[in-house]
């Protein structure tokens, strides 16, 4: 049993989801991701067998046929598929977002619609805030919805949406005409339904194709065009206009957390790769992990992946227990994405030439790393929300 990465005080179904999880990564992900990757092929066997566990319905309320399991469960789920292959845990964390957007703010007749066809892997959730020119302003999104007589008219083009190709419900953030005088104000949120696929699925709604990326392959990663796409106004997520930015920021929320559970994920992979071959490589006479350099090397590495572990662990429980918990995410996510790059790094080092091959793993892992740099806003965007939130807590009474 690993010592690194252990969480306290789980429940017996917590820790059965858990080892499950843990052989299913070892026998069903680990042995493939290799070849998968590199061939930039789409998991469907790994994502089957991920149906059939319940996965997809880990979180979303036992009523509506999922397992109500807590985001901490998840985000333990979630390390767990990292360390196997990230682009795995892409699958569902898109879906995971949107679940719990419909779960929190659906109306009855939409969680009913989606929900238990979610839970069972039917319908498969993506979502969609970027634009080509946003950028981390989400404020100023140009793509516009326009209301008709027989509900609203969509325009404008959508950026690297994860599993944009493959899932047939997106969450769509567009601008309104609220009136309201603060930008993000005029924001909506519509559950676009459609073909998986690419071309034009829809008739005014085109998916590209996938974008060709450094790493994170497997995972379609698309644009979404609207040009006078028809949705109907029952399809506007809580039925109200102009929630949609409060929507997605709750949303994002959770998604910072998954992210930083997958920056836990490959840095403990990056940790076990380092630490194996550092006892069977040989220099001078004996292992290389029996010189101080790289004994140095790897108690920094495994202090990172615990601290990093536990501020994500932190940062879900305080979400589960109903407290805000924007800045400790934030510190999650910041810390888990810089310390996974560190981490992976020192493993590629410790590889020494062989981590430059295609061979081996650690190749894979640098360049999977620095997406979770950029995912769910960069570190200078959590510094930013950390900074906002300290300030807010700590007010001068001078």
């Amino acid at each position: 049993m690993a010592r690194l990465a252990q969480t306290a005080g789980l429940t017996d179904i917590q820790e059965e989801i858990l080892a499950t999880v843990r052989t299913f990564v070892d026998k069903e992900i680990i042995p493939h991701a290799q070849t998968l990757e590199h061939g930039d092929t789409y998991p469907a066997d790994i994502v089957d067998g991920m149906k059939e566990m319940g996965l997809f319905g880990l979180t979303i309320p036992e009523e509506f046929g999922g397992l109500g399991e807590s985001l901490l469960t998840y985000a333990l789920v979630v390390e767990q598929i990292a360390r196997g292959w990230m682009s795995v845990s892409g699958v569902i964390n898109t879906h995971f977002i949107v679940a719990h957007m419909l779960k929190q703010h659906g109306t009855p007749e939409q969680k009913q619609k989606y929900l238990p066809r979610m839970a069972a892997g039917e319908v498969r959730g993506s979502f969609s805030m970027s634009e080509p020119e946003l950028g981390s302003d989400v404020a100023a999104i140009r793509t516009r919805a326009v209301k008709g007589a027989d509900g609203y008219t969509i325009n404008g083009q959508k950026m690297w949406l994860t599993n944009g190709g493959t899932s047939n419900l997106t969450a769509v953030l567009v601008k309104t005409d609220e009136g309201a005088e603060k930008p993000h104000q005029n924001l909506t949120t519509f559950l676009v339904e459609k073909p998986e696929g690419y071309g034009e699925v829809l008739p005014g709604l085109t998916i590209p194709g996938k974008i060709d990326k450094m790493g994170y392959k497997g995972v379609d990663t698309t644009e979404m065009v609207f040009d006078g796409f028809e949705i109907a106004a029952d399809q506007v997520l809580g039925g109200v206009t102009g929630q949609g930015f409060r929507h997605m920021m709750d949303g994002v929320e959770v998604g910072r957390v998954n992210v930083a559970a997958r920056a836990c994920g490959i840095a403990i992979r990056a940790f076990e790769l380092a630490i194996d071959y550092s006892q069977q490589r040989r220099t001078f006479g004996k292992a290389i992990a029996e010189h101080q350099a790289i004994a140095f090397k790897l108690a920094e590495m495994a202090t990172k992946v615990e601290a990093a572990h536990l501020m994500m662990v932190n940062a879900a429980r305080l979400k589960d227990s109903g407290q805000r918990n924007d800045v400790e995410a934030g510190m999650a996510k910041l810390i888990a994405s810089e310390y996974c790059a560190e981490v992976t790094q020192e493993s590629f080092r410790i590889h020494g030439g062989y981590g430059y091959s295609k061979e081996y793993e650690i190749e894979r892992l640098m360049r999977e790393a620095p997406f979770l740099l950029i995912g769910e806003g960069t570190s200078e965007i959590q510094k930013t929300i950390i900074s906002r939130g300290l300030l807010r807590d700590y007010q001068s009474r001078g």
